[in-house]
């Protein structure tokens, strides 16, 4: 769930809206979005968020204004494999469910977990979003709760603490799934600030890192000058890409202190000028490519046109860490590493009073 979700979400609430959650879970194969994505569904059947787009979201946008209709939650399955994934004019396959969640604007107890759910993203902490469903008589009876660090919990919940203790140990602690409980289906979900990766250059290692990202939970967000490079055949959605009219002044981006800025153009030139527009920002991780006699380089001309060494100390560089990654799809993993362990580390200052 990102910071916007959750706020758009607590607006409706407050506004005295009802609508639909749309979230992907126990996904297998290559699925347009992976597990945990989600898309908001309001009243009026417009949406926010998204789920991957073609078929999948339209068949979800349809269950959603059912859901609308009934004021009932449901579970769906959805299998993209030959035929369906052919229709969807889609490379990628893959099967799973969608937990098509009706929002309740009357019920207080919704108010209060998704209130505490924004508050935690808007803090950088982490919580668990838990979500059981039982059937009786062809309808699905649900329960939700929010279940902080310290294992206190806000929502209803029919589950000894013992259990709700292990829902939030182990694979719940980084990603979405389900377990049986009895006659109930509980769906775990990590609550946390997942940050946007934009990278700037859009070759062959971008190729590798974009994907890779998108994979262990970041927005991600591809930008480049040439539109043979940054387009959606060579980057699949749900990454996002823009073409820049020149990496000489970048647009107003958003990056703020949930950004991850990835630079590996094609010259030490373009990772300059792009470092040095970086550097004014109040990016969370700035990480550039390169050996260290270029950065020294790089950092050389910085210092010259007024940067200071505590500037340059906020950059990762040689960007990734230390495998010895040569292919690009090593450097991907080792890029791609560090940004897991940024985010690791920003998670765990957050908890820490």
């Amino acid at each position: 769930m990102t910071k916007e979700l959750a706020r758009e979400i607590v607006r409706l609430l407050q506004s005295n809206h009802s609508f639909v959650v749309a979230t992907i879970f126990d996904q297998t194969g290559s699925a347009p979005r992976t597990s945990g994505a989600k898309m908001l569904v309001r009243p009026d059947g417009s949406i926010f968020g998204s789920i991957g787009g073609g078929r999948l979201e339209a068949n979800a946008i349809a269950l959603a204004k059912a859901s609308l209709q009934t004021r009932q939650t449901s579970i769906d399955s959805f299998d993209l494999s030959g035929q369906d994934a052919a229709g969807m004019d889609m490379i990628c396959g893959g099967s799973g469910e969608i937990l098509v969640d009706f929002i309740d604007a009357n019920d207080e107890s919704n108010q209060a977990v998704y209130r505490e759910a924004a508050e935690t993203l808007a803090r950088r902490e982490k919580a668990w979003l838990i979500t059981a469903l039982r059937a009786k008589e062809n309808r699905l009876q649900r329960q939700q709760c929010l279940v902080k660090r310290d294992g206190t919990y806000i929502g209803r919940l029919d589950v000894d603490r013992e259990f709700l203790a292990k829902l939030t140990a182990g694979p719940a602690k980084i990603s979405i799934h389900a377990e049986v409980l009895d006659d109930q289906r509980i769906l775990v979900e990590p609550i946390r600030c997942v940050g946007t990766v934009f990278i700037f250059g859009a070759g062959h290692v971008s190729q590798r890192i974009a994907p890779l990202c998108e994979t262990v939970g970041f927005r991600v967000v591809v930008l480049d000058d040439r539109s043979e490079y940054a387009n959606h055949t060579r980057f699949r959605e749900p990454l996002e890409v823009v073409v820049l009219d020149s990496f000489e002044r970048l647009p107003d981006l958003g990056v703020d202190a949930d950004s991850y800025l990835v630079i590996v153009t094609r010259g030490h030139l373009h990772d300059k000028t792009v470092l040095s527009q970086a550097l004014r920002t109040s990016a969370g991780y700035i990480g550039m490519i390169g050996s260290r006699r270029k950065r020294d380089a790089v950092y050389g001309k910085l210092l010259e046109e007024g940067f200071l060494a505590q500037d340059l100390s906020r950059v990762y560089s040689p960007i990734g860490t230390e495998i010895a990654a040569e292919t690009p799809e090593e450097l991907a993993v080792s890029i791609v590493g560090e940004l897991i362990k940024v985010r690791a580390q920003r998670e765990g200052a957050a908890a820490r009073p």
